[in-house]
């Protein structure tokens, strides 16, 4: 999740990218050469289709992690966990590859902007849409982010031309929501605020996306020190939104506890080490299409695991919601006007 994400739940794709593409250009050939042979032994290891679906599995039950975690904590509390410990997850692997956290004013700056829009907030309102809707809802709705991020890039990013295909997907997405919601029964059976506030949470991540794009872009410094600081500074954040809107647990249950662990260190941890080897190896576009895996297995899990209720029109409007979310990320092909 982050990023959690392109719909990737808390990470910030853009600057990830530019800075992987800046350190790469300025490398000597020596750490080229030695960068790719670290990644052809990695590949060795494990394939990249497998990590393909071993990262879809855990941001596919990171939403089954949000609901089990809030049956004992507030939801500051779960979205605290959840950044503290995948902070700490990527502090431990910069401190193996000897990597330094980010520098400057400034740059701490953006990344405070860049934590309250891509972790805190979504990470503290989807918690919250989980005390009302099931977890497999909040996965689904999770999946409207490239929909958001497609019309806010129209307006935000003079090179993301309109397209009459972005508009249909853009069209179709949003009537694949109306369809998940159950729109001709008046909404009924549906909690409106929970929704809402899973809804803002995957608009979230698009405004954090853009904010990145035009501030964080060729930042030096490595895609997971910028994030483990932005991690850092997430903590920072809700532990103080922690200390004044909640009171400390009075136990620590075995299970809500555990997914907490879970979900900060493998989904928000694990899962961005993940990431950054799959763009690197198969490139951004192929990686991306995890996003479609997400809300199918977030609403197997909630059914198998959970016991959640699934009617009709949750899997037909899932089904369109992504269908609609791929067709508006197409690009013409080469030659083709726009």
């Amino acid at each position: 999740m982050t990023a959690p994400a392109a719909p990737r739940p808390s990470l910030p794709t853009p600057s990830s990218t530019a800075a992987t593409a800046a350190a790469t250009a300025t490398a000597p050939a020596s750490a080229s050469a030695a960068v790719t042979t670290t990644a052809t032994r990695r590949r060795g290891l494990l394939d990249w289709r497998v990590r393909f679906a071993i990262l879809s599995v855990i941001w596919g039950f990171s939403f089954l992690l949000i609901k089990v975690g809030t049956e004992a904590y507030a939801p500051f509390q779960v979205a605290l966990g959840r950044v503290l410990f995948g902070a700490l997850a990527l502090l431990a692997v910069l401190t193996v590859r000897r990597e330094p956290l980010p520098r400057g004013l400034r740059t701490w700056g953006h990344l405070t902007v860049a934590a309250l829009l891509l972790n805190t907030a979504p990470f503290s309102l989807f918690a919250y849409a989980e005390l009302s809707i099931p977890s497999s809802l909040a996965g689904i709705c999770n999946a409207t982010s490239p929909l958001w991020g497609m019309a806010l890039s129209l307006v935000a990013l003079s090179e993301d031309r309109p397209t009459r295909r972005r508009f249909a997907g853009l069209g179709l997405g949003f009537l694949g929501v109306l369809t998940v919601l159950g729109a001709w029964h008046g909404f009924s059976g549906v909690d409106a605020k929970g929704t809402a506030f899973a809804l803002l949470a995957s608009l979230c991540y698009p405004v954090g996306w853009i904010y990145v794009r035009r501030t964080l872009a060729g930042t030096p410094g490595s895609p997971v020190a910028l994030t483990g600081g932005q991690l850092m500074v997430s903590t920072l954040q809700l532990a103080l939104f922690s200390a004044l809107f909640t009171s400390a647990p009075a136990a620590f249950p075995l299970w809500p506890t555990l997914s907490v662990i879970a979900l900060g260190a493998l989904g928000t941890g694990m899962a961005l080490q993940m990431q950054y080897g799959l763009v690197t190896e198969v490139g951004p576009t192929t990686a991306q299409m995890v996003t479609y895996f997400i809300p199918v297995i977030a609403t197997t899990a909630g059914v198998l695991v959970l016991g959640e209720q699934l009617s009709w029109n949750t899997p037909v409007g899932a089904a369109i919601v992504l269908a609609g979310a791929a067709l508006s990320q197409t690009r013409p092909a080469p030659g083709r006007p726009a």
